[in-house]
């Protein structure tokens, strides 16, 4: 092992360079307590000449925080971990789920008689609630429970002996299912999940979500919401909707982009080529010939992102990737250069043109040359200075002020998506997952990124346009502060707390009064009593006149 007063069980440390870093170092000290764990547990498995690689390959292609949040107590689930992973190499068995009863202890608050982190979804589940004092006939869960949102919901109310808060309440023990589900992985994955579960009516408690690097997935979910003496049943119905979903993917992967036809939402693709319907004026087709590329500026999972010119004018080019092209790509291909040519105003990034005749596919803006918020915040490291940022928050809700006055949501606005022109002029940009409203005012589809994403939206209930409001309200703290939300959560732990516990981020000290009741009003959690843009373009120009 890595600590110099603990024996190894392997040799790998001895081989340990000191300028490895120290997450390497704490990830290959895990390694060893597994691997000693395993052996002291006499698991047959852990005593095979080839066992040792075996572990150490299956922590390597995990990403290191895998390492850390394993709980070593139960080594035993990383071999589970590492046979379902094997499992869904095979796509006869894919997915690979084990879904199995846990016990999760959490603190009473106060003389509640429920958990303060879980709640109650089913009879069943409340009778076999109270036990503290029976003996244990469940392992607890794989990672742990993580006391990460109690903790930044105490910090926010401004508890400061968080020790003293954790051991003035006592232990309480219940039970829930911990579901794990190895496949391929693939964007939005998490997303495909994380809704799954919602609609067969389970309530996620905590989730831990892993890529490898050869392209696989390890989701672990903690979850309530299923009587307790339903675990098969609960496993067998995970795997029929599971395989719908895989079959559906499947089926997308397949699709041949050049012979089909394609008729949804009023956008038809014929011999390939995407049609946008004629509504509006200007000519927006362009001869890619036309087009010179000059520097790559991002890559996505979609697709990447250059400099370029364009009659000698500065553009940037989305280019999107033909060799993962499917229906979904094609529809939201399609609504982008369907919203940027009918839109015009001087805080929205400017649409130049589009080419829909494959193999390029691409839309064409004007070039942001001051670069996006997001960089601009993590290049000096801070927030920004109150008169400047009240400057770009105005520029921004003009903007989106001018879309929902439209009919259009962004449904994905945080700082990496404003950019600055040449004038300091800070525009709305990226409109991958853009939609105009339903007629009926309110959208169902999930979408966005879980640090931003309103709760209506996480819960995957019908939302409006003051989704957005929330998400602003988000994205001004970004600006006042120069930090990722909830940095000490993971993305859907945040989701969880939002939802929950009506976790938002901790405003610092000596903030203006007027911007923070801007904030609470912004990030309400019932949409109704967020305000309009229109309304929240007025209180910044007053803030900045005082």
């Amino acid at each position: 092992m890595v600590m110099a007063d603990t024996e190894s069980c392997s040799s790998r440390a001895v081989d340990f360079e000191p300028s490895q870093s120290r997450k390497q170092r704490q990830k290959i000290e895990v390694y060893n307590q597994v691997l000693c764990r395993l052996r002291d547990l006499n698991i047959e498995e852990a005593t095979f000449p080839a066992f040792e690689d075996e572990l150490w390959a299956h922590f390597s292609r995990l990403p290191t925080r895998y390492a850390f949040d394993v709980n070593v107590e139960r080594a035993q689930d990383v071999l589970m971990h590492k046979s379902l992973l094997h499992k869904a190499r095979d796509p006869a068995n894919r997915p690979a789920i084990e879904v199995r009863l846990v016990q999760v202890y959490s603190a009473l608050d106060g003389n509640k008689a429920e958990p303060a982190r879980v709640k109650f979804t089913r009879k069943a589940d409340a009778q076999c609630s109270d036990y503290p004092n029976k003996k244990r006939v469940h392992p607890p869960p794989a990672f742990g429970t993580s006391s990460d949102l109690e903790l930044v919901h105490e910090a926010r109310r401004g508890v400061k002996d968080m020790d003293a808060v954790i051991n003035a309440k006592p232990i309480h023990y219940r039970m829930m299912h911990e579901i794990t589900i190895s496949t391929n992985d693939k964007p939005k994955l998490l997303t495909q999940l994380t809704s799954l579960l919602s609609e067969v009516g389970l309530n996620i408690q905590e989730a831990h979500a892993f890529s490898t690097t050869d392209g696989y997935s390890l989701d672990v979910f903690l979850v309530d919401g299923w009587a307790l003496e339903e675990t098969e049943q609960l496993r067998n119905v995970l795997i029929k909707e599971m395989s719908k979903v895989e079959k559906h993917s499947l089926l997308r992967s397949h699709a041949t982009y050049h012979v089909r036809e394609l008729e949804q939402n009023g956008n038809k693709l014929v011999s390939g080529h995407v049609h946008i319907p004629a509504r509006g004026s200007g000519v927006w087709e362009i001869d890619t010939s036309l087009l010179k590329y000059e520097s790559k500026l991002a890559s996505g999972c979609y697709g990447d992102l250059y400099k370029g010119t364009f009659y000698g004018q500065d553009v940037a080019i989305k280019v999107l990737r033909t060799e993962h092209l499917n229906e979904n790509l094609q529809r939201e291909f399609t609504q982008e250069v369907n919203i940027m040519r009918k839109i015009r105003h001087k805080n929205v990034v400017q649409f130049i043109g589009a080419c829909t005749r494959p193999p390029s596919l691409c839309i064409v803006t004007e070039f942001m040359s001051g670069g996006s918020m997001y960089d601009l915040l993590h290049k000096q490291k801070s927030g920004f200075k109150l008169p400047f940022l009240l400057k770009v928050a105005t520029d921004v809700s003009k903007g989106m002020s001018y879309l929902h006055q439209n009919s259009i949501m962004h449904r994905d606005l945080k700082a990496a998506n404003l950019l600055m022109d040449e004038n300091g002029v800070v525009k709305v940009a990226d409109f991958g997952v853009a939609r105009v409203q339903a007629q009926s005012g309110v959208m169902t589809a999930e979408t966005g990124t879980y640090r931003w994403m309103a709760p209506e939206v996480i819960e995957h209930k019908p939302y409006d346009h003051k989704a957005d409001v929330f998400s602003f309200g988000v994205v001004l703290w970004e600006l006042l502060t120069g930090k990722l939300p909830y940095e000490n959560l993971t993305p859907l732990q945040a989701a969880l707390g939002v939802v929950q516990k009506g976790l938002r981020p901790v405003i610092p000290k000596h903030t203006h009064p007027k911007f923070v009741e801007l904030l609470d009003r912004c990030w309400q959690q019932e949409p109704s009593l967020r305000p309009e843009f229109s309304e929240i373009s007025d209180l910044l120009q007053d803030l900045a006149r005082i």
